[in-house]
């Protein structure tokens, strides 16, 4: 069996005036994040593992933010398309595992909705999907609740 592990990160800046989607969820807030798409900082690191994972590069060279395309763009479409061209190349997803970490909002209530939200963007079973909230206990920009930083790990097994 051929395996192969990819990591990704992302972080965006909070701003007023921005909704705020995380994990392909609508979160109350009178904050959102600031980005050329939808800024959702989880699906864009688990985007970015994938891509790795599969070798197909990152997702700042598939989806340049110097694209007009990509404006406002669905990070749930962006995500589809990368599991979609990992199967293309002969991999599947077996798991994923992501950590958003963030001061506000509290990421617990909203991990189930995430979960099915990532599941279905990658056509896999929702209990494949794992997500996970942590502060940074008030240190840095997300603990002074100037950003959300996201980290996922990805593991793809060979489709034979």
């Amino acid at each position: 069996m051929r395996l192969r592990i990819g990591q990704g990160f992302d972080v965006h800046a909070l701003v007023p005036g921005r909704e705020l989607i995380l994990g392909g969820v609508h979160i109350a807030s009178p904050r959102g994040l600031l980005g050329h798409s939808d800024a959702d900082v989880l699906l864009h690191a688990i985007t970015d593992a994938i891509l790795g994972a599969a070798s197909l590069g990152d997702i700042g060279a598939m989806y340049p933010d110097t694209d007009a395309a990509y404006a406002n763009a669905d990070s749930r479409v962006l995500l589809h398309e990368a599991a979609l061209r990992a199967r293309e190349v002969g991999w599947r997803i077996e798991n994923i595992d992501a950590t958003v970490i963030a001061e506000h909002p509290r990421i617990a209530p909203h991990v189930a909705a995430m979960c099915q939200t990532i599941a279905a963007s990658c056509e896999i079973s929702a209990s494949a999907v794992s997500v996970k909230g942590k502060t940074s206990e008030k240190l840095g920009f997300t603990g002074r609740g100037e950003g959300i930083a996201a980290l996922a790990v990805v593991l793809l097994i060979a489709d034979d």
